[in-house]
Parts: C-alpha cells; structure tokens; sequence
C-alpha cells in the first residue's frame, strides 16, 4: 500500500467517525429517552464483547475450529460463576488452553 493510499484510508477513516459521532448527538434526546432504546443500549456492550469473544474463541482465519482456546473459555466461565479472582481466572484459562494444546498436538 502506497503512502498516499494509506494517508487517504486515514483521512476518511477520520471522516466517517467524526460523522457517526456527529449524527449520534444530532439525535433528538425524546428519541434516546424511549423506554426500549434505553433498554436495547444497555444490552450492546455486553452483545459486543460476546460476539467478540466468541470470533476469537471459535475461528481461526475464516474456519471454525475447536481447540484450547474454547477449553480455556469454558474454564474461565466456570471460574467466574463460582466468583473466583479475576487473576486466577486468567490464570486457569491460560493453563486449561495450554494443557490441551500440548495434550491435543
């Protein structure tokens, strides 16, 4: 990629964001105080990160696989239902993924 080319993807990058911004506070507040869109936008962030987790657990390029990686998320979840430290939940996902990494090849 050119200097050119990657200096214009910038530019409108920068464009296109600051206009989404834009039109989100251009947005009238009778509109966002609806019951349901209050409702709906405290649901995004956690979709988000869920549909997040789940590309980067379950896909490898553009194929679905199954390895440690889901073994360890799996762990993580138990791990956080039975409340345990958020260190020793990183800490057992890492090892449950390397174990089956190295047991599984």
């Amino acid at each position: 990629m050119s200097s050119g080319t990657l200096w214009t993807v910038v530019v409108v990058g920068s464009l296109g964001c600051y206009l989404l911004k834009l039109a989100g506070l251009s947005v009238p507040a009778a509109w966002v105080e609806r019951p349901w869109v209050t409702r709906m936008v405290t649901f995004v962030p956690a979709a988000l990160l869920a549909a997040l987790v789940a590309v980067q657990a379950l896909t490898s390029g553009r194929e679905l696989v199954v390895d440690g990686r889901l073994a360890g998320l799996a762990v993580a979840a138990v791990a956080l239902a039975l409340r345990a430290p958020f260190v020793l939940v990183l800490v057992l996902a890492g090892a449950t993924g390397a174990l089956v990494h190295v047991i599984g090849g």
